[in-house]
């Protein structure tokens, strides 16, 4: 593999051992972190245990950030919340060499009209976009001199207030662009032109093939092109998780890459 392949964290491999023991079986380079389980909670990490696993099988750690995440939240309690995990996390991922971080950006809570649906964060975008610069700022600040980037996933399509805040946020050099191909493929395609007019942001994929509305497949065994995008990934030298959410489908997509990819 001539670029950095990674796993997901899975139900099925419940340990972080067990993730790691896979992850070098499959002759993989990393595992992505999934905080929102219950095992990756800050006050349960034990700095010391995750580097000796690192180590020993010669792997290193992304990490995706809680998909609830709403650091603009209009409630400062929880707002605070979710930017004080995001801060404390960035000093964790700094002590293990953790060098992506992947995070959803909340669309918030939309009010229902007769004729359309009124996001809240559109309707109060200049406040909704303040936060967006002063969260910007503290990543940045406490990243410091380390070399974290924390790249943004699309998810079920960005509304135009969004790409307002994915723009403020990418001005920093700390933020970038993760590509979910299968998230674009189940929207009809609609984020692709968002992320490819600022590819040069690019850091970080996760490939997994899709069917429609089904998503998460095995590489192979669905729609997507998996080459073009395998080759944006080369391009633009971004790592690559085969996020897949059972091991068999994991298997399954290494294999292709290997006999299927990689000739």
């Amino acid at each position: 593999m001539n670029f950095d392949f990674g796993m997901p964290t899975l139900i099925e491999t419940d340990e972080l051992s067990d993730c790691a023991v896979l992850c070098a079986e499959l002759g993989l380079q990393f595992i992505e972190l999934n905080m929102n389980l219950p095992k990756y909670q800050l006050d349960k990490i034990d700095v010391l245990v995750f580097k000796k696993i690192m180590k020993k099988y010669g792997i290193y750690y992304t990490v995706h950030l809680d998909e609830n995440l709403n650091v603009s939240d209009f409630n400062p309690y929880i707002a605070e919340g979710y930017c004080r995990t995001v801060y404390e996390t960035i000093m964790f991922a700094r002590e293990i060499g953790t060098p992506v971080f992947n995070m959803h950006l909340s669309q918030g809570v939309y009010f229902t009209m007769p004729d359309k649906k009124v996001y809240l964060f559109d309707e109060y975008k200049d406040r909704y976009l303040r936060s967006i610069s002063q969260f910007r700022d503290k990543c940045k600040e406490i990243i410091g001199k380390s070399n974290i980037k924390i790249c943004v996933e699309n998810s079920s399509g960005y509304k135009d207030f969004q790409i307002d805040a994915l723009d403020i946020l990418l001005k920093s050099p700390v933020f970038g662009l993760t590509f979910d191909i299968g998230h674009n493929n189940g929207i009809g395609g609609t984020d692709e032109a968002v992320i490819m007019a600022r590819k040069d942001k690019l850091f970080h994929m996760h490939i997994h093939d899709s069917t429609g509305k089904r998503d998460h497949l095995a590489l192979g065994t669905g729609e997507l092109e998996l080459r073009k995008y395998l080759s944006l990934a080369k391009e633009t030298n971004s790592r690559v998780v085969l996020e897949t959410k059972t091991v068999a489908a994991l298997k399954e997509s290494v294999r292709w890459v290997k006999e299927e990819y990689i000739k």
